[in-house]
């Protein structure tokens, strides 16, 4: 919903978030090499290194997630791992992007959604706050791109019903012309 890269998810930490001041801050970033191997280090670039305000839906799904690990970590007792990240398996065990993806499509399935790539997730986010109105710095800011030029490229993506403005543009000009 945030539009976060899949890394910075599973990057995250329960210390990079303030839920009290709904803010969260990204700066570290999971990732995996040849398949197999966890990558763990700083941002994609130093724009990537950024704090967001965390939107009430999130905030309050956030609290919802941490109850639950809170459970699963009494349940495992010892057995849980608690490194301290957001995106973990039932005893603690930090999640990788492959993981990240095979569970976001298990629930996308279980609730007879489309499949979307998560990077597609992230272009919806984008493109809906690009089509509402939020402007160029700030849409690149969000994103964690130094140039809004690398967000409107590869993340606004506007479908046919984004469109229907400029379809309406039209109406309201030929409107004016009929009364000249």
């Amino acid at each position: 919903m945030m539009g976060l890269r899949p890394a910075e998810v599973c990057g995250l930490r329960w210390s990079d978030i303030d839920l009290d001041a709904a803010r969260l801050s990204i700066a570290n970033t999971r990732t995996m090499m040849g398949n197999r191997t966890v990558v763990e280090k700083d941002t994609k670039s130093m724009a990537g290194e950024r704090v967001l305000p965390i939107p009430s839906l999130v905030r309050e799904a956030l609290k919802t997630f941490r109850a639950t690990q809170a459970v699963e970590r009494l349940a495992a007792g010892e057995g849980y791992e608690g490194g301290g990240y957001v995106l973990v398996d039932e005893l603690g065990g930090a999640l990788n992007g492959r993981q990240l993806r095979t569970r976001a499509y298990k629930i996308m399935d279980a609730n007879g959604l489309r499949r979307v790539r998560l990077y597609d997730a992230r272009a919806s986010c984008l493109t809906y706050f690009a089509n509402n109105g939020v402007p160029d710095h700030l849409l690149a800011r969000w994103a964690g791109h130094t140039n809004v030029k690398t967000t409107k490229k590869w993340y606004v993506k506007p479908d046919v019903a984004d469109l229907l403005p400029a379809a309406e543009a039209w109406e309201v000009s030929q409107g004016a012309c009929d009364r000249s």
